[in-house]
């Protein structure tokens, strides 16, 4: 058969979709009489896990597939899937006998069925405990994940199909995750694939199996009317046909067959009993144009009582799918109700076949699949399937598939996990729980050991191995070792090491109260009280900023010393009553006025010679000695200008070594070695650091250098040295 052209897809019965993804299997002369007699030494005598022979299992598979309208080359690779099992190469033994194609179909045919079984013996188990319907779901996508050939589906379809027929045959209750599995997962499939006869079949027996009591009793009633309910279809089939034909309306009139679940739901869904379910007699009439849809409802509904609420028009408020149709519920003169759909066939072909369509575009939800958007027309969604049909015609090519950008894997216990392409085992560690993501240090990837920046593939079991505590490596940020493919993950990584920037800052600040509290002789002083007289909402709050050098220890010290009596008028006029200069004995400073007043340098900005300086002076200690650009001393002598007073520098002894501490402020980009180059310039000048802090966020260093200086005019030179060190943006004196 010729492939199908693109325009061709929307219209073509199953068969011709099946076989229009088979033009990459070659089609070998007597390939499915070679693949059976190839399997059956392997398969003859050996069982599935469900007790079915696995040949005669192999044979039906065969022959449900030829009347869905597969060739004989599907036909052929459902016994080769079973002989995968027996073989210590089979990729390479199936490829050498009968082609690659046939080679990758049969294994990824395999693989699908290994992990239907873990998932399957997982449920029995009672491991899964995640949402059943998101569970579902997950194997869904799966699935067709898996299923980048559409054969593979329609294999794993037939199977289950043969699996319940099997039971039913042999009056033996098929396990209920079997049933289960087939009711949820595979039967949507199938509807969504347009695969009507197999869906409605399967949902059946999948019931029946699920719900005997339910399925005998509806099957009962359904009994118990048939062959009246039957001639009165097909009356009412040949009158509505004969009469739109006579008002010129060329119409195909059809009865459309209930199943049992889809009557079931219906009751369920609209809490009706048996007799209340109008559809059960139901008609459908397929008309060449719209016109022609809206005269036929127009001559029903003359001839029939219609149930107004039960009239839907789809025509002019297509569903979301792009589904088209009449559909009304009308009464006959003795009460009975019947279901009458009415179409063109454009509209009829959509509904049979434009379901594949459908479960691409919700799939895909607005970002679409492949640049296909999920929020165009129908003509943009049915591309999805048509794109899906021409990857699955040439199996040899590029070999993207329906779900390029998202992979499945599994928990060690069977629970089906979703991550974007190349995710790693860190990734599938977050996606899990934050905390194991933190403490992952290793993987094994269906039972061996691999490193954490493995690109994990569809099926593929997946096992954590966490330390008892820790965090992240800086290493899983590196775009280049290709750690972490998830945009989540990757939040979660940088949000650990931010927190812990904020904990060392914290701690920083701590420590820096804590020492200026145990200097102040106020160790008792609580530290959220303290927080809180400063105006922060607590402990924390207060040492993050004094942690990053944004707050002042000086104002802590202001709300830590009571407030300083007013100086007496004696002590006033003691300060001016003498201009002469006296050199007092300690820092080598002069205080004018003062004899042997005792003086210190202000630990705010850290004067040292030749500053501009000034003198303020304390209750009990003397007089302070700022610089006189200093924030604070501006501050205070703005409030107390009477008690400044003027000092200077004296001329130190020759011998003496006086020495000053200055804080050197830098700001650069971090990188590895910055401290050490930026240490080095100070030593070969010769100034001794007595004290650095350093903070790094986000690529950028702060660092505060405390150094010891004989001449402040000397550190410009200094300074300008630091601002030669590679990274440095700015070096400058706090």
């Amino acid at each position: 058969m010729k492939s199908l052209t693109a325009e061709q897809v929307d219209s073509a019965p199953v068969p011709e979709l099946i076989a229009a993804t088979e033009q990459a299997l070659p089609h070998q002369a007597h390939a499915l009489a070679r693949a059976r007699a190839f399997a059956e030494p392997f398969i003859a005598a050996e069982t599935l896990d469900t007790g079915e022979n696995t040949l005669a299992h192999a044979d039906a598979v065969a022959a449900i597939l030829k009347s869905m309208g597969g060739s004989e080359a599907m036909q052929a690779a459902s016994y080769l899937v079973y002989a995968v099992a027996h073989l210590n190469k089979p990729q390479e033994v199936i490829a050498k006998a009968f082609g690659d194609s046939y080679a990758a179909l049969a294994m990824e045919t395999n693989k699908l069925v290994k992990i239907q079984l873990q998932t399957r013996e997982a449920e029995d188990a009672g491991r899964l405990v995640d949402d059943p319907k998101a569970q579902t779901e997950a194997v869904r996508k799966m699935l067709l994940a898996f299923s980048r050939d559409l054969r593979v589906v329609m294999l794993r379809l037939a199977s289950r199909l043969q699996t319940l027929r099997w039971h039913a045959a042999c009056k033996t209750v098929a396990p209920p995750s079997v049933a289960r599995e087939a009711l949820n997962v595979f039967a949507p499939l199938a509807n969504r694939l347009g695969i009507w006869q197999l869906k409605w079949e399967m949902e059946d027996l999948a019931f029946r199996f699920l719900e005997p009591d339910t399925y005998k009793q509806v099957a009962g009633l359904l009994d118990q009317k048939r062959v009246e309910r039957e001639l009165y279809v097909e009356e009412m089939r040949s009158r509505l046909e004969a009469e739109l034909k006579a008002r010129g309306i060329r119409a195909q009139v059809h009865g459309r067959p209930k199943h049992i679940y889809s009557i079931v739901k219906k009751m369920r869904g609209k809490s009706l009993d048996f007799d209340h379910v109008f559809d059960i007699r139901a008609l459908r009439v397929i008309v060449p144009t719209v016109d022609d849809c809206y005269a036929a409802l127009s001559w029903v509904h003359e001839k029939f009582t219609p149930m107004v609420e039960e009239f839907d028009d789809y025509i002019g408020r297509p569903k979301a799918n792009g589904y088209q149709s009449l559909h009304t519920i009308v009464r006959d003169s003795g009460g009975r109700a019947i279901e009458i759909q009415i179409r063109t066939q454009a509209m009829h072909d959509h509904a049979e076949h434009g379901v594949a369509a459908h479960w691409a575009y919700k799939e895909a939800g607005s970002k679409g699949y492949s640049g296909v958007s999920a929020a165009g027309e129908y003509d943009a969604k049915i591309a999805v399937l048509r794109q899906l049909l021409a990857w699955e015609r040439d199996l040899a090519g590029s070999g993207e598939g329906l779900f390029e950008d998202r992979i499945y894997v599994l928990t060690p216990g069977a629970a089906i996990v979703e991550l974007p392409q190349g995710a790693t085992p860190v990734d599938f560690a977050y996606t899990l729980h934050t905390n194991l993501g933190h403490r992952c240090r290793g993987a094994r990837v269906d039972g061996v050991m691999v490193p954490l920046n493995t690109q994990l593939q569809n099926g593929q079991t997946v096992e954590i191995t966490a330390a008892k505590e820790g965090g992240p490596s800086r290493d899983w940020l590196n775009a280049d070792l290709h750690f972490l493919a998830s945009h989540r993950a990757k939040a979660k990584v940088r949000a650990w090491f931010n927190e812990q920037i904020k904990h060392e800052t914290i701690a920083r600040g701590r420590e820096s109260v804590e020492k200026l509290l145990q200097r102040e002789g106020k160790t008792a002083v609580k530290l959220e009280d303290l927080a809180s007289q400063l105006g922060f909402k607590s402990a924390d709050d207060l040492f993050a900023v004094v942690g990053k050098d944004e707050y002042s220890l000086r104002q802590i010290e202001t709300v830590l010393r009571p407030p300083e009596a007013p100086i007496a008028v004696d002590d006033l006029l003691l300060l001016r009553k003498s201009r002469n200069v006296e050199k007092t004995p300690k820092g080598g400073v002069l205080v004018v006025g003062i004899d042997s007043l005792m003086t210190q340098l202000a630990k705010c900005c850290k004067p040292a010679p030749p500053d501009a300086i000034a003198g303020f002076v304390t209750r009990g200690k003397g007089v302070s000695v700022h610089r006189r650009d200093c924030s604070n001393f501006r501050e205070m002598s703005a409030r107390n200008g009477e008690r400044v007073i003027d000092v200077e520098w004296g001329t130190p002894k020759a011998d003496s070594g006086a020495v000053y501490p200055v804080d050197v402020g830098v700001e650069a980009a971090d990188r590895q070695g910055l401290l050490r180059d930026i240490s080095e310039v100070f030593a070969k000048e010769k100034m001794n650091v007595i004290g650095v802090q350093t903070q790094s966020v986000k690529g950028t260093a702060w660092m505060t250098f405390t150094v010891e200086v004989a001449d402040s005019g000397r550190l410009n030179k200094v300074l300008g040295l630091v601002n030669e060190v590679g990274g440095v943006r700015w070096a400058k004196r706090r």
